[in-house]
């Protein structure tokens, strides 16, 4: 931010007002806001296996959820950044909500005519908005408040983010993998399978219409705090000078991660419910297995509030390649035994992968200034990793039988990010 190293006391406390260091009614906003995307999105565990099963489908096209989801931050990254350079942080999370409003609506014919392409388009429209809305949400919680304790204060927020996504399974393995769960599609044809696909994307739409209602309500509310925030931005350039920032190897690098990272945890939580399902390892059903997934995401959340402690005293850089390592071995327990240990050492992947997407933002954004904004469009737009990398896995399980062993390719991602945090464990001079 532009102050000088030593501003008047009065200049400073305006600054700091102007940035939203005395506003923590804005920083709960921003809680509020990565409590609901994180639990949107882990609300695709629980769809994945339903529709798998509905549809009669491989892993590789089921992972065509992911890809539907996540293609939407290629696509809506850079043009989110340049909304937020012309309309400001919270007109903008406004507009991401009612984008998000849209693509839950679109279950509706979804379901009506029980048609796996047109669930693949509500998730993308779905997911153009939470991509508006995490391209608000990540440099602004960082402005609200000191740039020392960025990465601490981005740890907190993305805990809510994982309360989200431990809660959220929890009423959709409910909702969607509850109901009919006597019933398979395997053992039905004609009408009746026709039928039984109808009802049961039924279930699905009606978690989402309940969705949909609580987006329009707070869309609603932020759009009321539009004027809350007084903003600095960096109004050079066209929309594609975000991608410039992608000349500084530390930012480059950092977003590399974040689509290695992303596609790893992505794929891994994709792979839980059939995972687990197998005779091999704990030979659930899919609600069962359905109601795991928490476990995932809890540890995810566990592992957030803990870090956004450690990292206000370990060099963050450090904690990463902590982690990733962390991440690898588990990688190799799960995939090397069976029973408990291999189920159990899987979902202990959320707590290491707790800090590491808030770590990479922070260190690869380090610096940046107004150009936060659009530093966080690109890193926003390396998210496509959870669009490529759940395939790649689905077709690697496909190829060789075994999820155990498609569980290499997330290891391969770990250990590239462990890679990183060594390379960026001191702080960026000057």
């Amino acid at each position: 931010m532009n102050v000088s190293p030593n501003p008047p006391a009065e200049d400073q406390a305006s600054g700091d007002a102007a940035h939203g260091y005395d506003a923590p009614d804005l920083r709960i906003f921003v809680f509020a806001l990565f409590f609901i995307f994180g639990g949107i999105t882990s609300l695709n565990d629980i769809i994945i296996p339903k529709l798998k099963e509905l549809f009669t489908l491989d892993h590789a096209t089921a992972m065509l959820v992911q890809t539907a989801f996540f293609l939407a931050y290629a696509l809506f990254s850079i043009p989110a950044a340049a909304i937020v350079r012309r309309f400001g942080y919270m007109r903008t999370a406004s507009i991401g909500l009612v984008t998000m409003t849209a693509g839950c609506l679109l279950f509706i014919p979804a379901s009506s005519n029980a048609v796996f392409g047109l669930f693949l388009l509500a998730l993308f429209v779905l997911g153009a908005g939470i991509t508006i809305v995490q391209v608000v949400a990540n440099p602004l919680i960082s402005l609200l408040g000191k740039p020392q304790t960025a990465a601490g204060r981005l740890t907190f927020a993305q805990a809510f983010n994982s309360l989200g996504t431990t809660l959220f399974p929890l009423a959709g393995s409910a909702l969607i993998l509850g109901g009919l769960a006597n019933v398979s599609a395997a053992t039905l044809t004609g009408a009746a399978l026709d039928a039984y696909r109808v009802e049961s994307s039924r279930a699905i739409v009606h978690a989402y219409l309940g969705l949909a209602v609580a987006l329009l309500v707070i869309a609603a509310v932020v759009w009321t705090r539009r004027n809350r925030l007084n903003e600095e931005q960096d109004h050079q350039g066209g929309m594609f000078h975000a991608f410039t920032l992608l000349s500084r190897p530390r930012f480059a690098m950092g977003a590399a991660c974040i689509f290695l990272y992303v596609g790893a945890e992505v794929a891994v939580g994709s792979l839980i419910v059939n995972y687990l399902m197998q005779p091999g390892v704990l030979g659930l059903t899919d609600k069962a297995a359905g109601d795991h997934v928490p476990f995932y995401w809890g540890g995810a959340l566990v592992g957030r509030f803990i870090g956004a402690y450690v990292l206000t005293r370990v060099s963050p850089g450090k904690v990463l390649a902590t982690v990733a390592t962390g991440a690898i071995a588990l990688i190799l327990i799960s995939a090397n035994t069976t029973g408990a240990v291999s189920g159990w050492s899987l979902l202990a992947i959320g707590l290491v992968n707790s800090i590491m997407f808030p770590t990479i933002f922070s260190l690869a954004s380090e610096g940046l200034g107004k150009r936060a904004a659009e530093g966080s469009g690109v890193i926003a737009t390396a998210i496509v990793g959870g669009a490529i990398i759940p395939p790649l896995t689905g077709l690697l399980a496909d190829s060789s039988g075994s999820l155990h062993f498609a569980l290499v390719l997330p290891a391969l991602c770990y250990a590239l990010i462990l890679g990183y945090g060594l390379y960026a464990r001191r702080p960026m001079a000057g």
